[in-house]
């Protein structure tokens, strides 16, 4: 399909709302949406992405790799920018009958709108994200409201954990809920490049890919990774600043083996730094399933986790599991002296991939949840009338 080309009048619409837009440089959020996009785009569906834009203007509409595109500008920056984002947003889409697909529940109010006019609204619910400390007091109750408002305004909530279905079982209905993971796709090879210019050897490291908040427990695997000298390095990928102070304890705790190397943003080059590397280490507590955990899996890294439900059921017997700073560094000791029980577990997660998280397997469950929403086709034509 011609990029630029408008898909076909007649295909069912969706309207996928809820992110920063596509193509997608921003996070697992911006990921899943163009990912579903391009799978409803290549079965028959019209998918319409709402994109945020920096500054003032009026509305654009147009075409990127035969996905249509809302594109809304905002001058706010921050939590409130993307709270008025999602406001116009909801205010364009209810124009319109179509079915509607929102990542995230953080402004759930606003979906009343829909609620309210009968249009049909897949929510997906992320992790359980009112609970993360590092929102503070306020803004963690800002979410809890909004959570529940998304319990009940949602027509479908999707989950992208088991766990976090259990959790919502216990404030929606249970024929309300569809447990659907986040994907990634298979690396199967990648090349050394990325790995040289950062001054790393291919095979001679892990990584630590993730936010740097204490939740994702980096000042216990440093602490573990730094307690004696190792045969590889550590990397680790992310802003650290020493204005945090959590932040700078991490720096503080690290050897001279670990090596800070920033953020990178660029798919390629993390698929190459994750591919090439011998171990993969993650540290999240809460939430569902995590992309960083599910994209090291798609590369075959042998996993050292935080012990939590969330992550034995991602990773399975393709990760060792911690619960402190002293039983990861003995499941590093264990890892990284054996080449045979990486193997293995390079083997296991490449498998559980293969299972449940690839993106075809992911999509067509999107899809197949959509399907069963479509509007009427009365609808679905006074929507293409009123966007033509």
């Amino acid at each position: 399909m011609n990029p630029n080309e408008r898909p076909l009048l007649g295909a069912p619409i969706v309207r996928i709302l809820g992110t920063h837009g596509i193509p997608a440089a921003y996070g697992g959020f911006e990921t899943a949406a163009e990912n579903v996009a391009l799978h409803l785009r290549d079965h028959g569906w019209r998918p319409i992405v709402y994109c945020q834009a920096e500054g003032t203007g009026p509305i654009v509409e147009d075409v990127w790799n035969g996905i249509e595109r809302v594109t809304i500008p905002v001058a706010r920056d921050g939590w409130l920018g993307t709270s008025l984002f999602d406001l116009r947003s909801i205010r364009h889409a209810t124009r319109f009958r179509d079915t509607c697909l929102t990542f995230g529940y953080n402004t759930a109010v606003f979906n009343i709108w829909q609620r309210a006019k009968g249009i049909p609204n897949v929510i997906n619910m992320d992790g359980i994200e009112w609970s993360r400390a590092r929102w503070g007091k306020a803004r963690q109750a800002i979410l809890y409201a909004n959570e529940r408002i998304a319990c009940w305004v949602g027509d479908r909530l999707i989950a992208d954990h088991p766990e976090i279905e259990v959790y919502l079982a216990r404030k929606a209905k249970r024929s309300k809920l569809t447990t659907i993971t986040y994907g990634a796709y298979t690396v199967a090879d990648a090349p050394t490049e990325p790995v040289l210019a950062r001054g790393l050897v291919p095979g001679g490291y892990a990584t630590l890919i993730c936010r740097p908040i204490p939740e994702n427990s980096i000042l216990e695997l440093v602490e573990a990774f730094s307690a004696r000298p190792r045969d590889c390095r550590l990397v680790i990928v992310g802003e650290y600043r020493d204005e945090d102070p959590y932040q700078r304890a991490v720096m503080a705790a690290a050897s001279e083996q670990v090596v800070f190397v920033g953020a990178i943003y660029d798919p390629a080059e993390l698929a190459a730094l994750r591919f090439h590397g011998i171990a993969y280490l993650h540290g999240h507590t809460v939430g569902g399933t995590n992309p960083s955990l599910v994209e090291a899996m798609a590369a075959g890294n042998p996993v050292i986790a935080h012990d939590n439900p969330y992550n034995r059921w991602v990773a399975g017997d393709g990760a060792r599991y911690f619960d402190s700073a002293a039983s990861a560094a003995a499941q590093l000791d264990l890892v990284l002296a054996s080449e045979p029980l990486r193997a293995q577990m390079s083997a296991a997660v490449r498998a559980r991939h293969a299972d449940e998280f690839t993106w075809d397997h992911v999509a067509g469950q999107y899809e197949a949840l959509l399907y069963g929403l479509r509007p009427s086709s009365r609808h679905e034509a006074v929507g293409r009338e009123e966007f033509a």
